[in-house]
């Protein structure tokens, strides 16, 4: 296991770079960590990530000093323990409306005493090797108070009842913070299929005002980020579009 690289970049006073994927591919990692990114971020909940394919992603990218933070399909603990066994370092809740909920959350993401979460004998834990415990944190309970300083728990906030529990889902003490899901919430707050709408656009700005005001991060605080299909659909875009009438041999 590695140092929370996101969190390492924000200790030198920047936010993290961070590279999405939506489905297996380690090239795109080596890529990744080719061109400098600090860590990469996996979609379990609308992605294609079985817990083998996840186990290689984060091999490979601690391998090339890069964390690996994940959406998880769900918020059950058995669900999020497969990731965190695995070796991801942040887990993103979707669905989250009640402070109970992102309680849950939190005690899924972090090991006693500020959480329940269960001891596995994944990477996640060292492979559970009491030498390499012992050498680099101390002991068990060591290891698990590196783990939830290195540990990101956020909850996604994408339906009008989360704003409406926001203040106790705030409160929770082991949530790192909060983000968005602009499509679900407009849906939520009665206008499916305009994510921009005025009224979805001001809802999470209190939320991220909220948010912060608590001590909680909100959004893009601690990262950048971009994925394959911001580039393919940018950036590629634009090259078929400017050279799909090239003659030949010009």
């Amino acid at each position: 296991m590695i140092n929370n690289s996101i969190l390492e970049a924000n200790k030198e006073g920047r936010k993290g770079t961070v590279f999405a994927l939506a489905h297996p591919a380690l090239y795109m990692i080596e890529m990744a960590a080719h061109v400098g990114f600090d860590a990469i971020s996996i979609d379990g909940e609308h992605g294609g990530f079985g817990e083998e394919a996840i186990d290689d992603i984060c091999r490979t990218a601690n391998g090339f000093g890069m964390s690996v933070i994940a959406r998880v399909p769900d918020n059950a603990a058995y669900q999020i323990n497969l990731y965190l066994d695995r070796g991801v370092q942040g887990v993103t809740g979707p669905h989250i409306n009640s402070g109970a909920e992102a309680q849950a959350l939190a005690d899924a993401c972090l090991f006693p005493v500020e959480g329940k979460r269960s001891w596995g004998g994944g990477r996640g834990t060292e492979f559970n090797d009491q030498t390499v415990l012992d050498e680099k944190y101390g002991g068990k309970l060591g290891f698990a108070k590196w783990s939830n300083a290195n540990m990101l728990v956020v909850a996604q906030i994408e339906d009008k009842k989360a704003w409406d529990n926001l203040d106790d889902i705030l409160a929770v003490p082991g949530l790192t913070g909060v983000t968005g899901g602009p499509h679900d919430f407009a849906q939520s707050l009665g206008h499916p299929g305009e994510p921009n709408h005025p009224d979805r656009v001001a809802a999470t700005l209190d939320v991220e005002t909220r948010a912060r005001a608590a001590g909680k991060t909100a959004g893009g605080d601690l990262t950048s980020g971009i994925g394959i299909a911001e580039l393919m659909l940018g950036e590629a875009r634009a090259f078929v579009a400017a050279h799909k009438n090239d003659k030949l041999g010009s």
